[in-house]
């Protein structure tokens, strides 16, 4: 966050107040995260379905329903809780930009659709912060190269947390413009040491 007398001393959490539960992660690891987002992200072509795969089909699809029973809002903070903070050398969870209250998972509204929507709230640690933006695309990338392809990522500004948290919240929404902003080198450079820490 913004470095200013306002902010000097940050509330920091004591790592063992966080909430967490220990087990097998979701984690995907990769040498390129933000290689791997982009790639599913600006990718042109669809895989073409094999007639020939139905059986097999049928059974990733069950396998993949009794997984999606096991993500809920502590899995998806235990992947973004160790995000290191791009000015602190303090992680989001530490400095409680990200929240377990403030993580919900939509499950599918019917039987024929498997998409799951995950919407974080991160607070800022002020009302001013320059680099929340980075930091919501940070929480974005990680969430989208650990998660299956099912979720959508909705990362949002708290109500009231941020003097412009509409316009930010409105920018980490906007697929094109996250693409464009993950082409830029240094942003990349920044967004690939906050992920360092994430196992």
């Amino acid at each position: 966050m913004d470095d200013n007398k306002d902010n000097a001393n940050p509330v920091i959490l004591n790592a063992s107040d966080l909430p967490t539960r220990h087990g097998e992660s979701l984690l995907k690891k990769a040498d390129d995260p933000i290689g791997i987002y982009l790639g599913g992200l600006l990718s042109a072509t669809q895989p073409i379905d094999d007639p020939f795969d139905e059986a097999l089909s049928a059974s990733e699809s069950e396998s993949d329903r009794d997984f999606d029973e096991e993500i809920d809002a502590q899995e998806i903070y235990d992947l973004i809780a160790p995000i290191s903070d791009p000015e602190h050398p303090l992680s989001l969870g530490s400095l409680a930009v990200v929240n377990l209250p403030d993580i919900h998972i939509s499950r599918p509204s019917s039987a024929r659709s498997r998409i799951s929507t995950v919407v974080i709230d991160i607070t800022p640690t002020i009302t001013h912060c320059s680099l929340a933006t980075v930091i919501g695309l940070g929480v974005r990338v990680r969430l989208e190269q650990a998660l299956p392809p099912r979720f959508r990522i909705d990362v949002r500004i708290k109500e009231g947390t941020h003097s412009t948290g509409d316009a930010v919240t409105k920018q980490l929404g906007d697929k094109e413009r996250v693409a464009a902003a993950l082409e830029n080198n240094t942003l990349r450079g920044v967004i690939r040491r906050m992920l360092s820490t994430c196992e």
